[in-house]
């Protein structure tokens, strides 16, 4: 196939995005990552045409996973954990490539790959125990904090997917995309995880009783959007994302975080703006040079 003269332009730059992207997510060698799981043969938990596959596969998983940071960080023994023993701060991209691998490999991995990182997991999980500021006890492997960090990540993916994702699910894939993830749930220890919409919306409301936003919250959320270790040419391309996950926020957690609630604003220029680098990470994702390296591709 000929190449044109705007694609020997554009080619170059496209596959330096993907490559600058995917290291971060994935580390030093993106591509043995993504033959590592997908090319490991064996079973797998899910099928080619199931909703998860398309969701984690698309590029509106950056400002997905963004959203479920704010909002998990609103419980504060959550929280407490995050701020004692995850590290965010010191090795922030760590933390990103051990959560995108965990994801990967549950989604699209072989059942034996996938069953290890889950126990590999709960391993930590079993470990992260320790007392909030406020004087509560919190141990990482409670399948009642399990159960909200599940909840935050599955609202935020299927929020943002709608809003942004390449191909929106109708109402039968989201209760499937809902399903899908339980199984994952499930094998972490999550008791009775939501398996339809209806049931994710009722269980994200029986915790708004346990959320505030604490010092950490809100010293997590600076971190994330105003303090990021992010490359000054790649700042205003961040900030986009960050007002893109921002908007896809519940208005009830804007002022637990100190987060702005902008609707006309959110509802026009965010939304255009969050569209348009979304397409420009996917366009930069499925380079045919690079033979495609997005998630799920």
């Amino acid at each position: 196939m000929s190449v044109t003269p705007q694609e020997k332009v554009l080619n170059p730059l496209r596959d330096g995005l993907a490559r600058m992207i995917m290291t971060k997510v994935a580390g030093p060698d993106p591509r043995a990552e993504r033959d590592r799981v997908h090319n490991t043969p064996g079973p797998r938990w899910f099928a080619p045409d199931r909703p998860i596959r398309r969701v984690h596969g698309d590029a509106s998983m950056f400002a997905g996973g963004l959203r479920a940071l704010l909002l998990q960080s609103l419980h504060p023994s959550a929280m407490a954990a995050v701020s004692a023993h995850s590290g965010y701060r010191g090795d922030p991209w760590g933390r990103l490539q051990r959560t995108s691998y965990f994801l990967a490999i549950t989604t699209y991995g072989a059942d034996a790959d996938a069953s290890e990182a889950v126990a590999r997991v709960r391993a930590v999980h079993e470990r992260v125990r320790g007392t909030s500021p406020d004087g509560v006890r919190y141990r990482a492997s409670d399948p009642h904090l399990l159960k909200w960090v599940h909840l935050a990540e599955v609202d935020s993916f299927l929020a943002a997917h709608q809003q942004y994702g390449a191909a929106p699910l109708d109402a039968a894939e989201q209760d499937g995309y809902v399903e899908d993830t339980a199984r994952v749930a499930r094998a972490l220890g999550v008791v009775d995880p939501p398996s339809t919409q209806v049931e994710l919306r009722q269980m994200l409301d029986e915790y708004r009783p346990e959320l505030r936003g604490t010092t950490e919250a809100r010293q997590a959320a600076r971190f994330i959007l105003v303090h990021p270790p992010v490359p000054l040419a790649a700042r205003p391309a961040y900030a986009v994302l960050t007002a893109a996950a921002v908007g896809l926020l519940p208005w009830w957690t804007r002022w637990p975080l100190r987060l702005p609630l902008l609707p006309l604003a959110e509802g026009t220029v965010v939304r255009a703006a969050g569209d348009g680098l979304t397409r420009t990470i996917r366009w930069a994702l499925t380079s045919p040079t690079l033979g495609s390296i997005e998630p799920g591709r």
